[in-house]
């Protein structure tokens, strides 16, 4: 038996997404449950890569760390990065709109294969400038830096203190901390 034909793979959009129960993600108008839940570990890395977050930007007035939020990048894909920071104004008080300046996603078992190939080529298409993808059981975070439209990998990072270089503000990131 062949492939299905694209025309009978169904395709949704944001007024779809806004309609469901539980977490999604909506990538190329295709659904991707975030289920199960977060694990203790995974959750407890997020909260310590925004704890940190918080505190090397209290100073920087124009860029602030978010945990999991909307980020609508048309109508047919909504993705929610697990830790994020944007250096812009958001004009809508559901969602983003404009690509976060750093991402980082904590891998699960869930979600890896989509964190290591779908989600780095959307990030890179749509111009995040740094990608930090965190691997909790190996307790490396591989941080890429978008360089003429690509990601290059800028260090596998473990107790690493890294320097992040933005427009808006510079920063250090110590990564012994997250784990």
């Amino acid at each position: 038996m062949g492939a299905v034909k694209k025309e009978y793979v169904a395709s949704y959009t944001y007024d779809d997404y806004k309609q469901w129960q539980g977490d999604w993600e909506l990538i190329y108008g295709m659904p991707y449950a975030m289920a199960p839940a977060p694990t203790i570990e995974h959750q407890s890395i997020s909260n310590k890569i925004a704890w940190q977050l918080t505190e090397v930007l209290k100073d920087c007035s124009k860029c602030q760390a978010l945990l999991p939020i909307d980020w609508k990048i048309d109508d047919t894909t909504v993705v929610q990065p697990d830790n994020l920071v944007i250096c812009h104004k958001p004009l809508h008080i559901q969602y983003i709109k404009k690509a976060p300046r750093i991402i980082f996603e904590i891998l699960s078992k869930a979600t890896a294969t989509k964190d290591l190939t779908l989600k780095y080529e959307l990030y890179e298409k749509e111009g995040v400038e740094y990608y930090i993808i965190v691997d909790g059981d190996d307790k490396i975070a591989k941080v890429y830096k978008l360089k003429d439209g690509k990601y290059i990998k800028a260090i596998d990072a473990h107790s690493e203190v890294v320097e992040f270089n933005l427009k808006e503000c510079s920063f250090e990131f110590d990564f012994s901390k997250i784990w």
